[in-house]
């Protein structure tokens, strides 16, 4: 490869260094585990973002999964659709921008909000079905770390209404439903999904995967332009 990331580390030469440093603790403490090459460093930025060692074991990858979402990256422009908004405002504009993708998330939207009403479901499903019937989540990068139901719309999508996500972020957090709809994320073979299996995850988890993903993306275009 031709040198470091520039777009997608750090800004300054302190915050490179702390992280860099962090990355370089983690890998001496974590211990053994079975990721490879591509998937480790999502699961070390995942570690980086809650210094929760969990993360290693019970994060699980579909076997195309980062393959899917660096082509995703790399063929765009691509959107981020997400459960909250706290996903988009955690991700990085810049580093977005220098792959041309976009966030979309709708959990606030007054429609959402009138139909889990009229409807007896969460924003979240209606918020998931509102990205659906828009055209946004075939070919997206859907993130999903506050709500299960919206994950299991999610999956429901997929299965009874042809979406066709590029890859799907499931980490939802909590104790009704977390654990259950990551484990029926996973039984999906035809859409690549990376999960946290159990109770954890959170918004922060997905921000950390997806910003793993883009720097695992820019060091392939660093690669391709050497070659070049």
């Amino acid at each position: 490869m031709s040198g470091a990331n520039t777009v997608t580390e750090q800004l300054t030469p302190a915050g490179r260094a702390i992280e860099h440093d962090s990355f370089a603790v983690i890998d001496r403490e974590v211990g053994p585990h079975a990721y490879d090459e591509h998937q480790w460093p999502i699961v070390r930025r995942m570690i980086h973002a809650n210094a929760d060692f969990d993360f290693n074991g019970l994060t699980d990858f579909h076997p195309r999964a980062v393959e899917a979402g660096l082509a995703a990256v790399l063929g765009g422009p691509t959107r981020v659709v997400a459960d909250v908004e706290m996903i988009c405002v955690g991700l990085s504009q810049p580093r977005l921008a220098h792959f041309g993708m976009t966030t979309h998330q709708f959990i606030s939207d007054a429609d959402v909000i009138a139909d889990a009403r009229a409807q007896d479901t969460t924003r979240a499903v209606q918020a998931m079905r509102k990205a659906h019937r828009l055209g946004l989540l075939d070919g997206a990068i859907v993130g999903i770390g506050n709500a299960p139901t919206a994950l299991i719309e999610c999956v429901r999508l997929i299965r009874e209404e042809s979406a066709k996500p590029a890859l799907v972020v499931g980490m939802p957090v909590g104790f009704v439903s977390a654990a259950e709809s990551k484990d029926l994320m996973a039984t999906l073979a035809d859409v690549p999904w990376i999960v946290i299996r159990g109770r954890k995850g959170g918004s922060t988890l997905v921000v950390a995967a997806i910003h793993a993903l883009l720097g695992l993306a820019e060091a392939s275009q660093q690669q391709a332009a050497t070659k070049g």
